[in-house]
């Protein structure tokens, strides 16, 4: 019987080269995530996010909402657990897994708060129901009957059909401006390849190549 000891990929999809890599890696990013944007038709958008809340790390899986040269946006209560440990220490890790390409990427980086604005433009642009259920989820507290959190869905969300709704002031983004990228694709005999950009000044970047 085959065991998980014997379970393993010989990665052949790809290759990573210093001559081909742009000089920023936003650009390289884009371009791998347009690819596997393309091949990936549930949930493309997923990110394990991880904090640390008094040394303790924590993981878990967010969506990216939006990503540009600044930064990379997600959106959440700012008092869930995730929000609270990003008060207490602002920096963060970002991990995506791609594994139809044979590819990962790791950022590191600090979040910092989106502004009220931008969060009025994202909370109105979902369907109402989603409005609803960030208003009325008191996220990562403990919930003693799904039922309450059903009932309270309901009359919420009869209320802002005949009232409309407003975002409440604890729900909103954060933006993940990144210090140090890893973009990592996998190779045959687990050669893989490791390409890290560092910063080195304002807008430029040095690329170095680690061990697998």
């Amino acid at each position: 019987m085959k065991t998980l000891q014997d379970d393993r990929t010989d990665y052949q999809a790809g290759a990573l080269e210093e001559k081909d890599l742009p000089a920023s890696p936003f650009d390289l990013f884009e371009t791998w995530f347009a690819s596997h944007r393309a091949s990936t038709p549930v949930d493309a958008t997923a990110m394990v996010l991880s904090t640390v809340d008094n040394g303790q790390p924590q993981s878990r899986v967010v969506l990216l909402k939006g990503f540009t040269p600044g930064g990379f946006e997600f959106y959440t209560n700012y008092q869930s657990a995730k929000g609270r440990a990003i008060k207490q220490n602002p920096n963060v890790g970002l991990l995506f897994f791609w594994p139809n390409q044979e590819r990962q990427v790791r950022v590191e980086g600090h979040a910092v708060p989106m502004t009220a604005e931008e969060n009025d433009a994202y909370f109105h642009s979902r369907p109402l129901e989603s409005q609803v259920g960030a208003v009325v989820s008191a996220q990562s507290e403990l919930l003693e009957d799904r039922r309450e959190l059903e009932n309270r869905f309901a009359a919420v969300l009869k209320e802002a059909r005949e009232q409309g709704i407003t975002r409440p002031d604890h729900w909103g983004g954060y933006r993940v401006v990144p210090t140090r990228w890893e973009f990592w694709q996998g190779r045959t005999s687990r050669l893989h390849d490791r390409l890290v950009y560092v910063p080195n000044g304002p807008e430029s970047w040095n690329l170095l190549r680690l061990n697998p």
